[in-house]
């Protein structure tokens, strides 16, 4: 039989996901969690086979809480399945250890076979959005720079953002520059759009 915990933020989603994949004989759900900060708890109480892992959260995002399962439970094997099927996404998710990447929209019996072969050890990814990432190319944006575009968000104060990321305004102001420059954008709040749309904050 095999275990799987969902981290899924919307209730229905989450009860509709259990109910479907508990109709198969060889998968059971053992756990099921709304924020992205109760995935390792969860992982440290059950040690499932699978986790499946919604990208946007409360508490920590999916792609963050792809490093709690990592540290838990290593031969937990992880599915990201989301609404967001964007590219940069997709390869921050591999790049930290998901073996899967699936779309909301794809059918059930599709998520419950990509959960067998990852269990097999295959890795799984929906395919319009893996020729997607292949075409869309590598994040031009530093970790930093990334970081500070995402803090940036509602316009947020620079002094804010250096407090927040304990930084040195001057240097917030740098990587705001360096991001706003490597997106082609005119301002931050338009870097931080482009950025949002490719997945790379």
């Amino acid at each position: 039989m095999i275990s799987i915990v969902i981290a899924e933020d919307q209730t229905m989603m989450r009860q509709a996901l259990t109910s479907l994949l508990d109709l198969e004989q060889d998968l059971t759900v053992v756990a099921g969690v709304g924020r992205g900060d109760e995935v390792g708890g969860a992982v440290r109480e059950h040690t499932p086979d699978v986790v499946l892992l919604d990208i946007e959260m409360p508490g920590k995002s999916g792609l963050d809480a792809i490093a709690d399962v990592r540290r838990m439970s290593p031969g937990t094997a992880i599915i990201v399945v989301t609404t967001f099927g964007r590219a940069g996404y997709l390869r921050r998710a591999m790049d930290a250890g998901a073996r899967g990447f699936l779309v909301k929209d794809d059918p059930v019996e599709q998520l419950a076979d990509a959960i067998r072969r990852v269990v097999a050890g295959e890795t799984v990814v929906d395919q319009l959005l893996a020729a997607q990432a292949l075409s869309a190319g590598e994040n031009p944006l530093s970790e930093r720079e990334a970081d500070v575009l995402a803090a940036s968000d509602g316009g947020i104060p620079i002094a804010e953002i250096a407090q927040q990321l304990h930084l040195a305004t001057a240097t917030v102001r740098n990587y705001l520059s360096a991001g706003i420059g490597k997106l082609a954008a005119r301002n931050r709040s338009e870097a931080l759009d482009v950025a949002r749309r490719n997945g790379w904050v």
